[in-house]
């Protein structure tokens, strides 16, 4: 079984055009993002791209690229695309790190590759850390998850969810999910077991990830387990605008 890494570099973002170029510190993202998974247990690591300009800066910084097609629906297709091309038994483990994700600690992705050795029954997982302010609570960019036995994935919303019914107004609800510590972010990295994603992507959008635009909910309207971990380590956001792009670049220079 083989542990592998593979970034979805999407060029054409409509927040933030050439996302994957844009430079922090005076190197592109994309290059960071492969700088920190290397420095992860993974033994390879992949950037599936869809744009030459992408993979040539990806193969002079040194990383392996791979061209992928353009009109792949998510990222978890374009994971599949490389797997596929790449030859990887359906028990290998791959992990799915954003490619707009440059400040993510390397130790959560190895976090993610123990729990799924350790594992052998679950097909994906994924990760979470607590909410701890009504800013991020409220915001419909920050995906909530709810956590049931087992560490199974019971729902994911851009909601607050759920929903304290005894509840008046933001801050009632905000100290309600505080008391009932169920207030959780859910961090976008996927693993899964190529055989797990290969279901995943062929299950294709189901109804609830149609309404959220949450592909994860898939999963989860299918009746399959979802594990969600812990992380150890707290994750900075990723960069979706030109807003987060200077906050990380404000953020990389005060190392």
């Amino acid at each position: 079984m083989a542990m592998h890494v593979v970034i979805p570099a999407r060029y054409a973002s409509s927040r933030l055009p050439g996302k994957p170029l844009a430079l922090i510190n005076g190197v592109p993202m994309i290059v960071h993002v492969a700088a920190l998974a290397s420095n992860t247990m993974a033994d390879d690591v992949v950037v599936a791209v869809d744009d030459q300009r992408v993979l040539d800066v990806v193969a002079d910084a040194g990383y392996q690229g791979v061209m992928t097609r353009a009109d792949h629906p998510s990222g978890s297709d374009r994971v599949m695309q490389v797997a596929d091309e790449m030859g990887w038994g359906d028990e290998d483990l791959v992990i799915n790190i954003q490619g707009d994700e440059p400040m993510l600690p390397p130790q959560i992705v190895d976090d993610l590759f123990k729990a799924m050795v350790a594992r052998a029954d679950i097909e994906m997982a994924t990760l979470s850390e607590p909410i701890t302010n009504r800013r991020d609570f409220l915001d419909p960019n920050v995906v909530k998850v709810l956590v049931g036995d087992g560490l199974r994935a019971i729902n994911f919303s851009r909601a607050p969810t759920p929903y304290p019914r005894e509840s008046i107004d933001d801050e009632e609800l905000f100290d309600a999910f505080m008391q009932s510590d169920v207030a959780r972010r859910h961090i976008g990295i996927y693993g899964f077991r190529v055989a797990g994603l290969r279901t995943f992507v062929n299950l294709g959008e189901s109804r609830l990830e149609r309404i959220e635009k949450l592909e994860q909910l898939r999963w989860i309207e299918a009746g399959r387990d979802l594990l969600v971990l812990d992380v150890s380590q707290s994750v900075p956001g990723g960069v979706d605008t030109p807003e987060d792009l200077a906050r990380v670049q404000k953020e990389f220079v005060s190392r």
